[in-house]
């Protein structure tokens, strides 16, 4: 009997192809298409996407890792070893949950494109987030916060604008980049924003933040666009885009100044505005359209934050507290 042949790569290539063809498609031969899937029938953000696309590829490694294994073999026990080692990895319940969701996602897109008939992810339990109170700010500290900018500053007056219309708005980091002039309708005290999945929304604009805009539209913008036609409403020296990072810079750059904590970020004020809003009496229907909440539970973990401020309250001044 001659000797068999050893497979060159090539054919090793397809040998094993043909193996992994036998044992089942595996969740990488289905990313690409997912993510497509997610921008063009979902429509949702550049941002959006980004992030679903980081969260699956973590998956993806592990599961590489480990041997690369089957859709058809991944089961309530696989995915809870992966939650497991995200857990290990020391990632927060709230990332965790968000990784979740990318998982769940995807599984259900498996399950709309025919290649599996159910979700197993629906089964995995999200981390309980009930313990996680978002990190918000005095009225005192925010104050503070935005008379932070001052004359030692390159550009005050937009720096001030920026933190006032977080704060007035509740807008997210990246809708306040995005916001164009015409967004902005000084006239009527609102502005208009996209937030996620592209959905547009109208918030309000206080006394406060519309002094501010006004000084910084007069004043700076003008000699930071120069003579060209820039239709950003916060903009760089150049006259560009003021970007979500530069944004978060700015905000931990004052925070830092008025001796706030270092984990104080755009979203903080996001945060902030949404409990002191509650606190002053706001129905939580109508603060889930300013925040742009494509759920209510997710409003109400801000009934949470007010409760156990009030808590905190109650404990420092009752006498048998």
């Amino acid at each position: 009997m001659p000797p068999r042949k050893r497979p060159t790569g090539r054919h090793l290539g397809a040998l094993l192809e043909a193996k992994q063809a036998d044992r089942g498609p595996s969740a990488c031969m289905h990313f690409e298409p997912f993510l497509h899937y997610l921008e063009a029938e979902c429509g949702m953000s550049a941002n959006t996407i980004k992030s679903y696309q980081s969260d699956l590829q973590q998956f993806l490694d592990w599961d590489q890792l480990r041997g690369t294994t089957p859709l058809k073999n991944i089961d309530l026990k696989y995915l809870s070893s992966y939650m497991q080692h995200l857990y290990d990895r020391g990632l927060k319940a709230t990332s965790i949950a968000r990784q979740l969701v990318s998982i769940k996602m995807f599984f259900r897109y498996l399950v709309l494109e025919g290649v599996l008939l159910e979700s197993i992810a629906e089964l995995v339990s999200s981390p309980k987030l009930w313990q996680y109170l978002p990190k918000v700010l005095s009225p005192d500290a925010v104050n503070r916060l935005l008379s932070a900018p001052g004359s030692d500053d390159q550009y005050p007056l937009r720096d001030r604008a920026l933190l006032c219309m977080l704060y007035a708005t509740g807008c997210r980091a990246s809708e306040i980049s995005d916001l164009k002039l015409r967004d902005v309708y000084l006239s009527e005290s609102y502005c208009r924003c996209t937030g996620k999945g592209n959905k547009e929304r109208m918030v309000s604009l206080n006394p406060i933040a519309m002094s501010a805009l006004e000084a910084y539209l007069s004043h700076e913008r003008p000699t930071m666009v120069g003579s060209d036609e820039a239709n950003w409403l916060f903009v760089t020296r150049s006259g560009g885009r003021l970007s979500r990072i530069t944004v978060w810079n700015l905000v931990k750059k004052y925070a830092g100044r008025v001796g706030c904590s270092k984990e104080v970020s755009p979203h903080t004020l996001r945060h902030s505005f949404a409990t002191h809003m509650l606190a002053g009496g706001a129905e939580i229907r109508a603060l889930q359209e300013m925040l742009g909440h494509a759920s209510i539970a997710t409003t109400q973990i801000y009934t949470q934050v007010e409760h156990s401020r009030l808590k905190a309250i109650h404990k420092k001044f009752h006498p048998r507290g």
